[in-house]
């Protein structure tokens, strides 16, 4: 092993990072050398105190984070969002309990970001068991609903951007409801990372209690302002659905995974991972509707890659790729929903 290009720029240093990493359990030996190196580094540019605690903290949290979701890799986990002023009797606070509940009938677990309002509601509906606690320390709220409290699974986090990192690291789908400033925040940034590729495709849906039109208008100043201003395209509508209905929401988003499993990169063709094998009438229909997508080639099945076998990573799904234009991550979504709608 070595440090490749990645040094501190001290021959010995170098050597003996190489050696205390040896002590360390992993395959990745390589990768833990770096991050010895960058905290090497730090130390020597002379970062100030307060760079050095915003690293280590960040560090710190995210480990934790991933030590504390370890034992549930593979457990398909949705996470709400929405306003932590909404109370128990709203009907919004039922919806989001209702869909909570809904997605433990189908195996899922949930997530919310701990506090109070929608974030409590959908942990109630999930019961303590099938939740996750993805908390934030604010200056004028920082204690954990009642329902996540004292349970291991209730993650504390100083900054958000730690905190946005595992919420989109770990879920495989949201439901987005009524909320301030900070539900906007979510919604946005969700499909900022979707519509760049910097965030695996996901299914949103947009949950309303019967009877109101905050989803219903903010799709209207979607379509308004920026579709009809050319700032974004028809097709990034697909990352969004609509409903009032928790039960069809919860199906919506179990739906997104009944074809379609997961996504890699390997060797610069998307490689789509897939629940059952797509037969030639199928691959032609594709290859018809989505040639647009093509930078060069076609759409094509193919074996688990060298790369996949080497990671045993998911290494019995049945598999699609195809090199694609990268600014056509929609059309990617229109995709997945064209392998998942088609007849069986």
């Amino acid at each position: 092993m070595s440090l490749r290009n990645y040094r501190t720029g001290h021959d010995q240093i170098d050597q003996e990072i190489l050696e205390f990493v040896e002590a360390v359990p992993s395959e990745n030996r390589d990768l833990i050398a770096e991050i010895l190196v960058t905290a090497f580094r730090l130390g020597n540019e002379n970062a100030d105190r307060g760079e050095l605690k915003l690293v280590n903290n960040a560090l710190k949290e995210l480990r934790h984070a991933f030590h504390v979701f370890s034992p549930y890799r593979d457990q398909r986990k949705a996470t709400l969002f929405g306003s932590a002023r909404i109370e128990k009797g709203d009907p919004t606070y039922q919806s989001a309990r209702l869909f909570g509940a809904e997605m433990v009938k189908r195996d899922w677990m949930v997530m919310t970001g701990a506090g109070p309002g929608i974030m409590a509601a959908g942990l109630e509906g999930a019961g303590t068991e099938n939740s996750f606690g993805i908390n934030i320390d604010l200056p004028f709220e920082n204690t954990a609903n009642s329902f996540i409290a004292d349970d291991p699974k209730l993650i504390n986090f100083k900054y958000f951007f730690t905190r946005k990192v595992t919420f989109m690291k770990e879920s495989h789908g949201y439901a987005l409801l009524p909320g301030g400033f900070g539900t906007m925040d979510e919604a946005f940034e969700l499909l900022t990372l979707m519509q760049t590729g910097k965030s695996p495709i996901s299914p949103v849906v947009l949950l309303d209690p019967p009877g109101s039109t905050y989803w219903e208008r903010w799709v209207d100043f979607i379509r308004t302002e920026l579709l009809e201003g050319q700032l974004i395209s028809e097709n990034d509508l697909a990352f969004i659905h609509v409903t009032s209905d928790p039960a069809q929401a919860a199906d919506h988003l179990c739906h997104f995974y009944s074809t379609f499993h997961s996504i890699r990169f390997v060797a610069g063709r998307l490689v789509l991972r897939l629940n059952r094998p797509v037969e030639d009438a199928e691959l032609s229909s594709l290859n018809s509707e989505f040639g647009d997508l093509l930078e060069s080639g076609n759409i094509e099945r193919i074996e688990a890659t060298s790369a996949e076998l080497s990671d045993d990573d998911q290494v019995n799904l049945h598999r699609l790729a195809l090199r694609y234009h990268r600014a056509g991550q929609s059309r990617v979504r229109l995709l997945i929903d064209a392998l998942n709608d088609y007849p069986s």
